[in-house]
């Protein structure tokens, strides 16, 4: 059986990732080899096969860990004993932190979606379309409570707003002129004006 970890107590599941991560991001999915894959991470194929199934299984996990903050942070505003703009703000904003904090992980899998296999691919826009459609919902219920505009629909502003967090791995740099947060903050104010009666 593969070791859990190495000798300094780092998972080996997360050297795999991190490995693999670094490398989809300097040099393309495609590009990167198996064996690039563990000799970066300094463990043999045969711990990689252990943990994933194949190379699709890393793309596929990037991805996902960092839908599951995202969507569990989603629940958490969505269900808070807050106002709608407060909660649909903070939404917002943390899809653009999150997003931001993982730009490598958000732009290799944007890059390398269509690498994935059928079944995984589904998976994912199932996984997408959960986020969505809940993210969503917090623009309903401002809607239907009247304290969101219902002259754009609902859907059409989910999509405006998620097309600017798609596109930050484009242009935002780490040592640019404004934090993951300014710009959090900027963009989920650009969405609650947007919504204004």
């Amino acid at each position: 059986m593969a070791r859990t970890t190495d000798g300094d107590g780092l998972p080996v599941p997360q050297r795999l990732l991190a490995a693999a991560t670094r490398l989809f991001a300097e040099q393309g999915y495609d590009r990167t080899s198996v064996q690039e894959i563990v000799e970066a991470a300094g463990v043999t194929k045969g711990a990689l096969y252990h943990y994933f199934g194949s190379k699709d299984d890393l793309l596929h996990e990037i991805y996902a860990r960092v839908l599951r903050v995202q969507q569990e942070r989603l629940d958490a505003y969505a269900n808070a004993d807050e106002p709608i703009e407060e909660r649909l703000r903070g939404a917002a904003a943390d899809v653009v932190v999150t997003t931001i904090e993982n730009l490598d992980d958000a732009s290799i899998f944007f890059r390398s979606m269509h690498h994935l296999s059928p079944e995984k691919n589904k998976q994912v826009r199932a996984e997408r379309r959960r986020y969505h459609e809940r993210f969503r919902a917090l623009v309903e219920e401002g809607q239907a409570a009247g304290v969101f505009s219902t002259a754009t629909p609902a859907d059409l502003v989910v999509d405006y707003h998620f097309g600017s967090v798609h596109h930050l791995s484009t242009w935002y740099r780490p040592d640019g002129s404004l934090t993951p947060q300014q710009v959090a903050d900027h963009l989920a104010d650009l969405l609650l004006r947007a919504l204004r009666p």
